[in-house]
């Protein structure tokens, strides 16, 4: 038997690699199982067209935008090995399964691999959620064909986005920056991110000041706020509006008053409040539903502070070696096989008490919501605990599995219950201040405390649902007030007056903005982690810590879509889309109509309705747009923000300019940090003096990334009537330190800043390892560095100040990596053949990286994280040892080949028109191909 060739007669084709051998386990060996790794064709780029084709209607898009919107695929460079290695084993094959998954994105590349491998045997759709024994026995039984609708869909939204991004990106080339992108999903959602900053810049802070009073009763003590004073309410934080105004009827108090009062109340005599009011309600919490794709990455932020991306990469995993159900659902639903086995586990876990009469049972309310799938949930009709997979799992697949454990069985448990207690005490009070403050001789002001009590834990037992954090949060504090009645006095012992600032709503996180997506019906959950992704890597959103900060580039982006583009970028015509792109997969609303509609402004059943401007005709007609108003932005007082070629900038009236820090979001600057950096400006390049030990000037700069000092080398000198070298000397690298926080570029001295440029800074050797130990500052802070092993410094002073046994000392601790879960790899392989180590790919600072955990090799651009295999990760690793260390480039002269350009040949085209969209495989007639 020649290698390589099947002797199975039933070929299985799933999209993962990580697919195959599992599946290929259940099956048997009358299946051969084989992936497609994706998509296997894409729209090409219009250049890449055939010459033929690049002036008729497919040549803006790859679409026949003129006449029915075929599109024009063509089998991507990479995949052309796949696709000859899949037509080899389906000649040996007596029947072909599209195992690609259960959903549009699945559909659409089951039809390509229809289209392209043209089988001559009978075809069966095969579906399932999960990757067990029983779920692909299940599957073989109840196969179907293509539903022609589902590809419509996605084949509608591929269409739309390429129309959208090639019509629209070219005017923001044009006016705000090149290379910039705009596409349907990810305009909207940083429009959200811009909105959401504009609000905290319009925010004017509001002071006011509440009081919190002490309390003892029955031998306990306690702390009450506050509430009212002569039955008016005390004004709290979401009494004021953004611009710093009340919006209620309550009593602000100012910093005088707040003192008076607490001063008053804590020389009164202990014996001088009394129970005024004692309410008991019953107190009762469900359970959340089980995870969607969204809910997962917002609790995944929360609880793990994972991104979007690395939820999504992990829950793959668990997917694809079997311990979760499909990861991309916005279903709550749970089967009836999961519901009984998430009853029957939570019930021999934490007891019969724990679980209701009856399993419930979960319906998705958000806009655009599909119930094509479960919920996520572990895999199987009996669920493996954490304990029974953790030592197959490392750290974060672990910790992502138990949440979604932890969730599933807490959907099927009893309720929390208990009770929701509050006293009200209320005192009289009167003094000179109160008389000054008030203009009332005595007041009588009320507190009120608030306790829950639990009795029932419920689901709590094995599982809380964490929160986003709000502007004003309220207490919620589960304790046990005293038994207390009305009437019943308690003592006083002191009163504490607080002032506060009103806040800003608070920046999106990735979990938050998920949340906001998903509640507007923006995009579909299987998009969310990429969407955020793109703009974060466009340069539209910065990350600080969680959150998502947006560049002035974002803005002019926004600014222009909206004053131009307006329906683009609305949040209901966004939403309307997604729902116009679900009627399509259902077979209620045709593809090609609507494509016509958005893209022509014309419909084929009512041609004598006007359905307004479409896209092309909107674009043509948007006329001249003022560049430089779109990237600017009046801060006041003169002074503009401008969106530059080369970052964004401050430009007086009196034309001076200074750079903005890319550390300074645009809520904090102000008319005063404005000043600061025209200071900063001011003494950019300014000279500190001469380093005694080199000769050279040190000269502070601002920079784009914050201020910093650098030496100045000057030129090499040639005596007259020398001849000018031949070879040009390789230049030397001036240092350069950046200042610390505490530092100022009006105020650094000499003598500071060579203390930054002699930085790493050399403590001494290691006792043991003789390895130098060294401080020194980085992109993440002020750091101790030892061989391979660091350690952050809790100041930048310390860079100067730690002394080598202090060093010693930290360096003995175990790392502590903080609150976060680690971050997990992009992909996992078995052990190297060679190396006998585990394989995987991790994401680095230059890009994501192949490692055996010795070995390292940059994943190479012309392949992807999603589409290598094992045995290429095996491969690569394999090459980089043989080529041994990397040597230092030397520097040499430029030698220039002539280029040789041979003629590419012309793409062969087959053309077939689609019919109307049937959910029949045999009726979906082939799109164009190369």
């Amino acid at each position: 038997m020649k290698e390589g060739i099947a002797v199975a007669k039933k070929l299985v084709i799933v999209e993962s690699p990580a697919k195959v051998k599992t599946i290929a386990n259940y099956l048997g060996s009358e299946y051969t199982v084989k992936a497609s790794v994706g998509h296997i064709r894409d729209l090409p780029q219009p250049s890449e067209l055939p010459a033929t084709m690049k002036k008729g209607p497919y040549g803006k898009f790859a679409v026949d935008v003129e006449d029915s919107f075929d599109a024009y695929y063509v089998v991507s460079p990479e995949k052309k090995k796949v696709v000859t290695e899949l037509k080899k084993h389906l000649k040996e094959a007596d029947e072909l399964y599209l195992a690609t998954d259960e959903d549009r994105e699945g559909e659409a590349i089951a039809w390509h691999l229809l289209q392209v491998l043209k089988p001559k045997v009978p075809v069966k759709r095969m579906v399932f959620h999960e990757i067990t024994k029983e779920a692909i026995g299940r599957a073989l039984e109840n196969t179907r064909e293509i539903n022609a609708s589902l590809v419509d869909a996605q084949e509608t939204r591929r269409i739309l986005d390429r129309l959208v991004g090639y019509e629209v990106s070219p005017v923001l080339w044009r006016k705000v920056a090149a290379g910039l992108s705009a596409g349907r999903v990810q305009s909207v959602a940083t429009r959200l991110v811009v909105e959401r900053e504009r609000e905290r810049m319009r925010h004017v802070s509001a002071a006011y000041w509440d009081l919190e009073i002490d309390f003892n009763a029955e031998n306990t003590d306690f702390t009450a706020k506050a509430t009212h004073i002569n039955g008016m309410r005390i004004a709290q934080g979401r009494d004021f509006t953004d611009d710093g105004k009340l919006n209620a009827d309550v009593l602000h108090l100012d910093e005088t008053a707040a003192v008076a009062v607490a001063e008053t109340i804590s020389a009164l005599p202990k014996e001088s409040a009394f129970v005024e009011g004692v309410e008991q309600k019953p107190y009762t919490r469900r359970p959340a539903a089980p995870f969607t794709t969204s809910t997962l990455q917002q609790e995944a932020g929360r609880k793990l502070k994972w991104n979007a991306r690395d939820t999504m990469r992990t829950a793959q995993f668990l997917y694809e070696n079997g311990y979760i159900t499909y990861m991309r659902t916005d279903s709550t639903a749970l089967s009836q096989e999961a519901t009984r086995a998430a009853r029957t586990q939570a019930e021999a876990l934490f007891g019969k008490d724990f679980i209701p009469k009856t399993p419930r049972a979960y319906a998705k309310k958000s806009k655009g919501a599909q119930e094509a799938h479960e919920a996520i949930r572990p895999a199987g009709d009996h669920f493996r605990t954490p304990d029974q997979v953790a030592g197959e799992l490392n750290a974060s697949q672990l910790a992502l599995y138990d949440l979604i454990w932890k969730r599933t069985l807490a959907s099927q448990m009893t309720d929390a219950t208990g009770t929701t207690d509050t006293l009200r005490l209320g005192m009289d009070i009167a003094s000179e201040a109160i008389q000054k403050t008030l203009e009332q001789a005595s007041v009588h002001v009320n507190a009120t405390l608030s306790g829950t009590v639990i009795s029932h834990r419920g689901f709590l037992a094995a599982y809380e649902e964490s929160k986003d954090a709000s502007r004003y949060d309220e207490a919620n504090e589960e304790q046990r007030l005293p038994k207390l009645a009305v009437g019943d006095v308690v003592e006083v012992h002191e009163a504490t007056a607080a002032g506060h600032q009103t806040t800003p709503p608070p920046r999106y996180t990735e979990a938050s903005l998920v949340k906001a997506m998903e509640e507007r019906g923006i995009g579909r959950p299987s998009t969310y982690a990429a969407t955020i992704s793109v703009i974060v890597d466009r340069g539209y959103v910065n990350k600080r810590g969680q959150a998502l900060v947006p560049t002035w580039l974002a803005f002019s982006v926004v600014r222009l879509l909206e004053e131009n583009l307006g329906r683009l970028v609305d949040y209901d015509f966004t939403a309307s889309m997604e729902a116009d792109l679900d009627r399509i997969a259902t077979g209620e609303t045709d593809r090609v109509e609507w494509l016509r509609s958005f893209y022509l402004g014309i419909n084929d059943t009512a041609p004598q309705v006007t359905v307004g401007q479409g896209l092309r005709e909107t674009v043509e007609s948007l006329g001249d747009i003022d560049a430089r108003a779109i990237n600017s932005l009046d801060l006041g007082g003169g002074i503009t923000v401008r969106v530059g070629k080369f970052g964004p900038y401050l430009e007086r009236e009196d034309g001076k300019r200074a750079n903005i820090p890319v550390e300074i979001a645009p809520d904090e600057l102000d008319l005063a940090k404005a000043e600061e950096l025209f200071v900063a400006a001011e003494n950019d390049g300014r000279i500190l003096g001469t380093d005694p030990a080199t000769g050279y000037q040190i000269q502070a700069l601002a920079g784009r990334f914050g201020p910093y000092v650098t030496e100045i080398i000057p030129e090499p000198e040639v005596n007259e009537g020398e001849e000018k070298p031949k070879k040009r000397a390789a230049k030397v690298k001036p240092r350069t330190g950046s200042l610390f926080k505490s530092m100022d570029l009006a105020t650094i001295t000499l003598d500071e800043a060579l203390q930054l440029l002699a930085l790493p800074r050399v403590l001494g050797t290691h006792p043991e390892t003789g390895t130098e130990i060294t401080t020194q500052n980085g992109r993440f802070g002020p750091y101790l560095k030892h061989g391979t092993d660091s350690r952050s410094l809790e100041s930048e002073e310390q860079i100067f100040t730690l002394t080598l046994e202090a060093a010693l000392e930290i360096l003995a601790q175990p790392k502590v990596r903080g609150r976060a879960a680690a971050k997990p790899p992009l992909r996992e392989f078995d052990l190297d053949p060679e190396s006998g180590k585990k394989v995987t790919i991790k994401d680095g600072r230059f890009g994501p990286y192949i490692t055996d955990g010795v070995t390292n090799i940059t994943v190479p651009r012309s392949e992807t994280v999603e589409t290598i295999t094992a045995e290429r990760a095996y491969e690569l690793l394999a090459e980089k040892r043989a080529k041994g260390p990397v040597k230092r480039k030397t520097t040499a002269k430029k030698t220039t080949a002539k280029k040789t350009t041979a003629k590419k040949p012309a793409a062969k085209k087959t053309t077939a028109k689609k019919p109307v969209a049937k959910k029949t495989t045999a009726k979906k007639a082939a799109a164009k191909e190369s």
